[in-house]
């Protein structure tokens, strides 16, 4: 699961991820923390740039999001779930080259698309009795000396359900699930109507980056996946189910 950074500050998330945890299942935690690293960034007088809900990330930002997302968040998220009676590892994409990245449009800077994942430590995590929590800085594919990328903690959870043939892939975010142009929560949304809800400028930003992971995932064998909110953790008819579009299913 991808938990939003807006939806890590709210006190019932540890609350509901130790729930779950306690049910025995193999969790793979991803986190957000963008809102951190903007707060970080303007800190030291630097504007956050986006493009369509994602971060453009410069040489010099990139040392900004590794503090922020696999230093001080992902600690914190882990201390939190120890605390909760959950055994939680933190670990960043880098290690163990979890998330493989490639640049994929040099105007985002040091930001990583087409993202594969390797599954062998989450493996050796769960064999141990853990939980990984994971921070979304992956591993340059392209450089031999390793660099990191930023990653769309969406794409990155998605890539990592792919690779370990995930039951199910969920997007945690602070609403409670994709909402059509009424403000209504859809119970279902296949990919051609979740194209259309981006078009028309209803789903944007976060949400719109949510639907295209989340197709991508789908894409990849995963054979459920929901946006929704911290309920949606414990309670699996909470949020949007995607759907494949028509086309991929005939």
């Amino acid at each position: 699961m991808k938990i939003g950074g807006r939806a890590q500050g709210d006190p019932q998330l540890i609350v509901q991820l130790a729930t779950a945890a306690r049910r025995g299942e193999s969790l793979v935690i991803v986190h957000g923390g963008g809102d951190e690293v903007s707060t970080l960034q303007r800190r030291l007088g630097i504007e956050p740039q986006f493009r369509g809900g994602r971060r453009v990330t410069s040489a010099e930002d990139l040392e900004l999001v590794r503090m922020v997302l696999s230093g001080a968040t992902n600690k914190r998220l882990v201390a939190q779930l120890l605390s909760a009676g959950v055994r939680a590892v933190g670990v960043s994409g880098e290690d163990g080259g979890l998330l493989l990245a490639h640049v994929t449009d040099p105007a985002f800077g040091r930001v990583g698309g087409a993202i594969t994942a390797q599954g062998t430590l989450l493996a050796h995590l769960w064999s141990g009795g853990f939980i990984p929590v994971v921070s979304p800085v992956g591993r340059d594919a392209d450089d031999a000396h390793g660099s990191g990328l930023n990653v769309n903690g969406d794409d990155a959870a998605a890539a990592i359900a792919v690779a370990i043939g995930a039951d199910e892939l969920l997007l945690v975010a602070d609403v409670p699930g994709v909402l059509d142009a009424a403000g209504a929560v859809l119970a279902e949304l296949d990919g051609s109507a979740a194209q259309a809800l981006v078009q028309q400028g209803v789903a944007k930003g976060g949400m719109a980056a949510k639907l295209e992971a989340g197709a991508l995932a789908l894409r990849g064998g995963v054979c459920r996946v929901r946006v929704g909110d911290l309920r949606a953790i414990t309670d699996a008819s909470a949020g949007t189910r995607l759907l494949p579009s028509p086309a991929s299913t005939a």
